[in-house]
């Protein structure tokens, strides 16, 4: 891909994607989504900050916009530009509608957790 096309991407990505698209979503429907729907505490635990392997990450407290973010990317595995290819989330995360990703990352982004520094 070009030096062009790249730049193309990333500025219809960033609009897409920009941070008001990551305001609000349902922090209930995605505790339903992420705990019972998708089972994502499966591997990520019960409490989203201890996974049942080590090279799981931990997830409460993740900022919602990444966590939208990463899953969105994974939706978008075939595309080298923006894709991530993790073969379990790949499968995962094609199941989910934009409005699914953006309710787990909601509820995922409100847990207590170890991870991040939270925003002011």
């Amino acid at each position: 891909m070009n030096k062009y096309a790249i730049k193309v991407v990333a500025a219809i990505f960033a609009m897409v994607f920009g941070s008001s698209a990551f305001a609000g979503g349902d922090i209930e429907n995605g505790k339903v989504l992420a705990t019972k729907k998708y089972a994502c505490a499966s591997c990520h635990g019960a409490d989203f900050n201890s996974p049942i392997d080590p090279s799981y990450p931990r997830l409460a407290g993740q900022h919602p916009d990444y966590l939208e973010h990463a899953l969105t990317a994974y939706k978008e595995s075939t595309n080298p530009s923006i894709g991530r290819k993790n073969p379990i989330m790949v499968s995962q995360a094609a199941a989910l509608s934009p409005q699914e990703i953006h309710d787990i990352a909601a509820y995922i982004g409100s847990l207590s957790g170890t991870l991040v520094t939270p925003r002011k």
